[in-house]
């Protein structure tokens, strides 16, 4: 499924649409279109309890209503053994999958203190 992005990804202001695939119920793949440019995600409500607000500026720029169809993954960076990869849990990235649009949102760290930038897997692994 191809995204517009709708807001630059922070470090990758070049790219302005993705495609997205699915590689099981945890991992997704995020492909840029316009360089080769590749982000591993993963679905973090499998991994922990996480809940946030979306700030109105991305309502406005995704156009989400109430009704909105969205996704929401986060980047990861991927490490050899699994246990050793990091997510990023502050910046999601929010997917509306009804006009497949998609931004990365960056959480007040104030509010959301117990979200980190680099959290280490294996916390959420039982490890």
């Amino acid at each position: 499924m191809i995204f517009d992005v709708k807001t630059p990804i922070p470090g990758f202001d070049q790219i302005k649409k993705v495609e997205l695939e699915k590689i099981d119920d945890f991992f997704m793949r995020l492909k840029s279109c316009d360089d080769d440019t590749v982000f591993m995600l993963i679905n973090p409500f499998l991994l922990r309890d996480y809940d946030f607000e979306v700030p109105e500026y991305f309502k406005n720029i995704l156009e989400l209503e109430e009704d909105s169809n969205t996704l929401v993954l986060n980047i990861m960076i991927v490490s050899t053994p699994i246990e050793n990869s990091v997510v990023n849990f502050i910046a999601p990235l929010i997917f509306n999958t009804d006009n497949k649009s998609v931004s990365q949102v960056l959480l007040d760290t104030a509010k959301y203190r117990q979200y980190g930038i680099m959290e280490n897997i294996s916390e959420y692994l039982g490890e």
